[in-house]
């Protein structure tokens, strides 16, 4: 038996460490520490309810406007209120312009430089690959970027600035649109649409769309030129359909009002927030194990037998992987559930459903800005109860975003947030049983010659950690 801690990981949001015991040349078990702690949870008792719009945004520089709609979502509940249609119009549109630039930059500039390394200039899809995704050098670079910075503009138009808006409110957007402005925006949509399926994909949206099965993927990407088909291809070649497999068990709290809350665990079931917990058993945290609503986070630095910052969020104490791959097992999506049925959750399975949220999405965001109507209202108003509690769950790109609030006197009593990285990268429970990602990596091949195995790198970026979310 041998110990190997692996970091710092690079184009990782945050400070993430891999400690991984191996015994045999293969993972024995994984142990994921998250080693930064900020505390914007303990910021937020005692103020008023409404300062929360403008402190959670900063928790994260890439799912701001997220953790803005969670909030706004959360003092909603607090305030009765229902947004007009304008209003939720604009949320969902700023929020899956957040989550499709998430997508985008994940799997240009976090994931695929890591298939341009030299340990795989042997492949065949090698050269083409390299030439195309190398970190700087390749020429996705000069393609994405500008791409994604039109895209952004969305959010500029709609939100005023991007990250850390203030336009998301409990009762809808704070930024009317006028015609013009929508006109301009449906542009922006159509610009954006040319560019993924020129070069993402080589085809239509609708067609990548519509991919319902295995064999229909393997049929469409042969043969291929887009950045799908390089990746699908080197994808398959390594296997990766069979590496990284989790729990298998989803969880999503329903996005945009199109794909729906549930719990997928070899079936479809309905999602109930009383039944998720926190155990803080290996996390630095004074407390015992709780609702997020009545939750603790007082930091406890010298906690025998901790090993992370993060807690461990359980739902009916079973561990549950979210994101885009839970997203889309919930709603329902055939090929996804194909290809988990065959061989679980994988880093396959994992790409290729933010891919396919681009593809899924981006005609929504269509429909959603023809749908918009200049002059008429984009935000109701309320008051904040002087006692309460409430909770805003969402949808982030990287999956499941809840925040729980509890008011008394008027101000802020508790304030407890559960991000999705909090889900995936969970350490023990106090049962002793892994996280998803500790779950996924055991079992694992590594060369113990090789300080930083490229295998594990594509397991722990399948999930996309976002570090200074989980531990906020």
């Amino acid at each position: 038996m041998s110990t190997r801690i692996l970091g710092p990981f690079n184009r990782v949001e945050g400070d993430l460490e891999v400690s991984l015991e191996i015994a045999g040349g293969r993972v024995s078990a994984a142990y994921v520490n998250s080693p930064l702690y900020r505390g914007f949870e303990q910021m937020l008792p005692g103020k008023d309810p409404m300062d929360a719009l403008v402190i959670v945004p900063r928790i994260c520089g890439i799912c701001s406007v997220s953790q803005s709609a969670a909030a706004a979502k959360a003092l909603r509940g607090l305030m009765g209120l229902t947004p007009p249609e304008n209003g939720l119009l604009a949320e969902h549109l700023v929020t899956a312009c957040e989550n499709l630039a998430d997508h985008l930059t994940h799997f240009y500039l976090f994931f695929m430089p890591d298939f341009a390394r030299p340990a795989y200039r042997d492949k065949t899809w090698f050269p083409r690959l390299a030439a195309r995704f190398k970190a700087v050098e390749g020429s996705a670079v000069a393609d994405v970027l500008p791409a994604r910075s039109a895209f952004m503009h969305l959010t500029g138009l709609m939100a005023g600035k991007w990250p850390h808006t203030l336009s998301l409110q409990p009762g809808g957007s704070a930024r009317p649109l006028e015609q013009a402005e929508v006109l301009r925006l449906i542009a922006l949509l159509r610009s954006f649409r040319r560019f993924i399926e020129r070069h993402t994909f080589g085809d239509t949206l609708e067609a990548v769309a519509g991919l319902d099965s295995l064999a229909a993927l393997h049929r469409w990407h042969a043969g291929r030129n887009g950045d799908l088909a390089l990746f699908l291809e080197a994808a398959f070649d390594l296997g990766l359909e069979r590496v990284g497999r989790g729990t298998d068990r989803f969880l999503s709290y329903g996005a945009y009002e199109h794909f729906p809350a549930g719990i997928w665990d070899a079936g479809l079931a309905a999602l109930d927030p009383a039944a998720i917990l926190e155990d803080l058993s290996s996390a630095w945290m004074a407390g015992k194990t709780l609702a997020p609503a009545q939750g603790l986070t007082e930091p406890l630095l010298d906690k025998p037998g901790a090993y992370s910052w993060c807690k461990a969020p359980r739902y009916n104490g079973q561990v549950m992987e979210t994101g885009a791959l839970a997203r889309q097992m919930v709603a329902g999506h055939p090929l996804l559930r194909e290809l988990v049925a065959a061989c679980g959750g994988s880093v396959l399975a994992r790409v290729l459903a933010r891919l396919l949220e681009l593809a899924l999405v981006v005609p929504r965001m269509e429909a959603w800005a023809q749908q918009l109507v200049p002059g008429q209202a984009w935000c109701d108003h309320g008051k904040l109860p002087e006692e309460g509690s409430a909770m805003g769950l969402v949808e982030a790109a990287r999956g499941a975003l809840g925040h729980w609030v509890s008011v008394r006197h008027g101000r802020i009593q508790n304030y407890q947030i559960i991000a999705p990285t909090t889900w995936n990268f969970s350490p023990r429970d106090a049962a002793g049983v892994p996280g998803a990602l500790e779950q996924a990596l055991a079992g694992m091949a590594v060369d113990p010659d090789d300080p930083m195995p490229v295998a594990v790198q594509h397991v722990v970026r399948s999930f996309d950690p976002c570090m200074v979310c989980t531990v906020h």
